[in-house]
């Protein structure tokens, strides 16, 4: 057996991959050990799982592959260097970044001192891991392929052709043009300073018009080959020294934008202000410029491989938006984007890359992300019966009960469609940034008042974000101006007019939802549980979104139980056990 770990270090989303003879076997990210949010460093507590999960010791794995090759593009960097002369600290910390990641075996000796390292390592490049993990574990044989993110190894895109056990990478976007530093810029200019903010953005940009987009195109500029360049007028990433936290914890981006853009777009909003319709309309202009830019790359793309099939990764690919859109905007009419699109999937790719440059058999493909976790015989039973958990419950109004399946399925369909919340928990946890019916709270898609219930209640965050549906395989075509497969809830498509006021919670402003597809094969007890609430209410999907209160998803039962007790969920399931509340207000 060829065991083969991959791994994202010293970046935001760090995490760990093993692949064994071509099936992925575990892969988790660091965040969920951490419980910060995009934790970034060396992902020791990921790997250390991988390893145990696979009932093997770091000695025993062949090969570890990194996503960073930081001799990479070496002379691009310095010609950029010796043109541009950018601030000497911004040139150090570039340095600093580049030793850590050279270092990996001695960050591996630091985090397991007792085991030796036998493996052979191999560091991949950031853009050609990301192409790695979308192709190599997609169900195509042959498709084209993009990344699109911020920056890794002195690039910001790329793409190629994967056929069979061979990816070509065709072309680059390089430092400092990114759609990716784009999306940032305006992130941060519109009052979302943290890390992974990006997704607010495309979740406001429905509430506005389009009306800043000749000014996004100033800033944007598309080329004749497909490709794309910033007006570096609007930014500060490329010269000066930005605070960047990539080592030992929550990650921290500086900002992107200069002070230029205020006379282009009007006072950037502080995070305090509220959101006014100018806001609104500055995210709905920058999300269709990123899509302008996007399918103006496919197409090209398209131009030198005419074919169907389309797989996407890098942060980018987190734009279910713009991903929801490929179909209509490019020839390409099959999409597959991969659990983890952004960072923490680069692990993954690394991984595979490796076992393909070995020259066997093509990797299994990823039709499920269920890699993480999952609770020990007895975890559950031995964390109930706790006297403090016990004294707590009681406290809380709780009553405990097992249920065979049949049962519980009854039950917790029932309390959906009565408008209870539950907190789902069972099986391993979910890889990706997705609760995909493991690690995730449920609400019934019919009520419209269930945004504004979970949004203050118990997610207590922005009124504006959106809840996604999960909607069983058979039934998308019925529900949705589209069909096809998206397991991992990474595509955004209209939900057809006549079908929008029966699913209020789930249907966003402009009539859309950001679906996942679920099967039995696939999905299973969570399948069968959005089943039976169809046969009690003919709506054959029930809202998800990930179990967790402005915190990482939820890894553990115990975790799960602290969540479900901080907020006003109604119900919990933790695998055979309900835990309801049946005299607390709901």
């Amino acid at each position: 057996m060829t065991t083969i770990l991959g791994i994202n270090a010293f970046h935001a989303d760090a995490a760990a991959a093993l692949v064994c003879d071509g099936c992925i076997v575990a892969a988790a990210e660091e965040e969920r050990f951490r419980r910060i949010k995009h934790w970034a460093g060396f992902p020791s507590e990921a790997i250390g799982w991988c390893l145990a999960d696979a009932g093997i010791a770091l000695a025993d794995v062949d090969h570890i592959a990194i996503n960073s090759r930081p001799a990479a593009h070496r002379w691009r960097k310095l010609a950029y260097t010796l043109s541009h002369r950018p601030d000497p600290r911004f040139l150090l910390q570039k340095w600093r970044i580049k030793r850590e990641r050279s270092g990996l075996a001695e960050h591996l000796a630091a985090a397991f001192p007792d085991q030796p390292l036998r493996a052979r390592l191999h560091f991949i490049d950031h853009h050609r891991a990301h192409l790695a993990s979308a192709f190599y574990a997609s169900p195509f044989d042959e498709a084209a392929v993009v990344s699109v993110d911020g920056f890794g190894d002195f690039a910001s895109a790329a793409w190629g052709y994967g056929s069979g056990t061979s990816l070509g990478v065709e072309g680059q976007v390089f430092f400092p043009h990114s759609l990716g530093a784009f999306y940032t810029a305006i992130t941060q200019f519109l009052g979302f300073p943290h890390y992974g903010d990006e997704y607010k953005v495309m979740g406001l940009a429905p509430y506005g018009r389009p009306s800043y987009l000749d000014a996004m195109r100033r800033i944007v500029r598309l080329r004749p080959d497909g490709t794309f360049r910033l007006d570096l007028h609007w930014f500060t990433h490329a010269t000066q020294r930005l605070p960047h936290q990539w080592s030992h914890g929550s990650p921290v981006v500086g900002t992107h934008y200069s002070p230029a853009l205020e006379h282009l777009l009007g006072p950037a909003r502080r995070p305090d202000e509220p959101l006014a319709q100018r806001h609104h309309d500055i995210a709905r202009s920058a999300q269709v410029m990123y899509e302008e830019a996007f399918f103006h790359l496919l197409n090209a793309l398209h131009r030198s491989h005419h074919t169907d099939h389309l797989c996407i990764a890098g942060g980018c690919g987190a734009n279910s938006v713009a991903n929801g859109k490929v179909s209509l905007q490019t020839p390409f009419r099959e999409v597959y984007v991969q659990a983890a699109a952004g960072d923490a999937g680069g692990a993954l790719g690394a991984a595979l890359e490796v076992w393909h440059e070995l020259g066997d058999h093509r990797s299994e493909p990823m039709t499920a992300a269920y890699l993480g976790c999952e609770p020990a015989d007895g975890e559950i039973d031995a964390l109930l019966a706790g006297p403090d958990i016990k004294a707590r419950l009681a406290a809380e109004g709780c009553c405990v009960r097992q249920l065979q399946e049949g049962a519980l399925l009854d039950r917790v369909s029932a309390a959906l469609d009565e408008g209870l919340v539950v907190g789902w928990f069972e099986g391993r946890m979910e890889w990706g940034p997705r609760a995909l019916g493991h690690r995730s709270i449920l609400g019934d898609p019919r009520r419209a008042d269930m945004q504004d219930i979970l949004n203050h209640k118990i997610k207590r965050r922005e009124s504006f974000r959106p809840f996604a549906p999960s909607v069983l395989r058979e039934a998308v075509a019925e529900w949705f101006e589209g069909d096809g497969d998206v397991p991992f809830m990474m595509q955004v498509l209209p939900i057809r007019e006549e079908k929008r006021p029966l699913i209020p919670a789930v249907t966003h402003v402009d009539g859309s939802g950001r679906l996942q597809t679920v099967t039995e094969a696939d999905n299973g007890r969570y399948a069968r549980l959005i089943r039976r609430f169809q046969q009690r209410t003919g709506v054959p999907m029930l809202l998800n979104t990930s179990f967790n209160e402005n915190e990482p998803i939820v890894r553990t039962p115990a975790e799960a139980l602290d969540c479900f007790l901080r907020t006003r969920m109604d119900l919990l399931v933790l695998e055979d056990t309900v835990v309801e509340r049946v005299s607390a207000e709901a």
